[in-house]
């Protein structure tokens, strides 16, 4: 099986929330959301973890999060800043944050030299996704075929905050199970007569809840970060008027590799249940799902209870 390295988007931690709060305790032994992507990432056969993160949080993070990954695993960190800009590129005024999840991909390059996973640090994403995605990258899937991608589709309804609206990513597909487009929904919500969407708060349009659902849990090879090299340019000069807020995302980026023929992204399905923080009400939803997964035996009371480097 080829080494698979997990990226997992954390530099958001902490701005999005105020304070690390997407760090608080989760599980029963004082796991994190992360800890159990990071676990099941282990499991299934992953074998170096890069965690991206922002400098003003870095202290913390490494003594709250990394030191125990660190004992489990070959770990690094990649700091991403508003200042990683290509040559003759200066920070706009008033922009305030980092240029996004492509961005955020491409600060790895240094970090990262085999096929490897990129995933949010508030989501759980479960253990059958992770084996999915290690099944498809390092035994007869990605491996070695620049262009290769992959995407673990969740079922939409599978995907809800019972408490506010939601974005998502819904996808198309063809009959095959490749990936075809993403239409990015920024205000999804559960009715008791079906799960519906609006652009402008008054229309709600209804949604298939089988829909396949991107939770951004992409799969790529390391070619992918000459494609974000290339397109972060091209990407600042379109949004020359709008930089102060404009987004570099892996989503669309994806989207016009598949356009321009540049690249096959497979859609791996899971039935997983999707959990996270979007509010500070789900926390306590999230915290009885763990129980019911360890009463269930998918996983030990102490995650790290033992573990060391292989």
């Amino acid at each position: 099986m080829a080494s698979l390295t997990l990226i997992v988007m954390a530099a958001g931690i902490g701005s999005r929330y105020g304070g690390l709060k997407q760090i608080d305790p989760v599980g029963p032994s004082g796991e994190v959301v992360l800890d159990y992507s990071v676990y099941d990432a282990l499991r299934a056969g992953f074998d170096r973890i890069v965690f991206i993160i922002r400098k003003d949080i870095e202290t913390e993070f490494r003594d709250r999060i990394g030191r125990r990954v660190e004992r489990a695993a070959d770990t690094a960190y990649v700091l991403q800043s508003l200042d990683q800009l290509p040559p003759g590129f200066a920070i706009p005024a008033g922009r305030k944050k980092p240029w996004g999840t492509a961005q955020a991909i491409l600060a790895c390059r240094d970090a990262v030299a085999s096929p490897f996973v990129a995933i949010n640090a508030d989501d759980y994403y479960g253990r059958t996704a992770f084996e999915a995605m290690a099944g498809y990258l390092g035994r007869g899937g990605a491996a070695g075929r620049p262009g290769d991608f992959a995407m673990v589709g969740y079922r939409l309804e599978n995907t809800l905050s019972e408490h506010g609206t939601v974005a998502r990513g819904v996808c198309r597909g063809t009959a095959d199970g490749d990936l075809v487009g993403i239409r990015e929904l920024l205000k999804i919500k559960r009715f008791p007569d079906g799960i519906k969407h609006t652009e402008n708060d008054a229309d709600w349009l209804p949604l298939d809840p089988a829909s396949w659902t991107s939770m951004n849990f992409w799969g790529f090879t390391p070619d992918l970060f000459g494609e974000l090299e290339r397109r972060f340019p091209a990407f600042l000069r379109a949004n020359e008027a709008r930089l102060e807020k404009a987004e570099f995302l892996i989503p669309e980026v994806v989207g016009e590799l598949i356009r321009e023929r540049l690249a096959r992204v497979r859609i791996l399905p899971t039935r997983e249940r999707w959990f996270g923080v979007t509010y500070p009400e789900d926390r306590p939803l999230f915290q009885t799902a763990v129980r019911e997964l360890v009463a269930a035996g998918v996983y030990p009371p102490d995650l790290w209870a033992g573990t060391a480097k292989a």
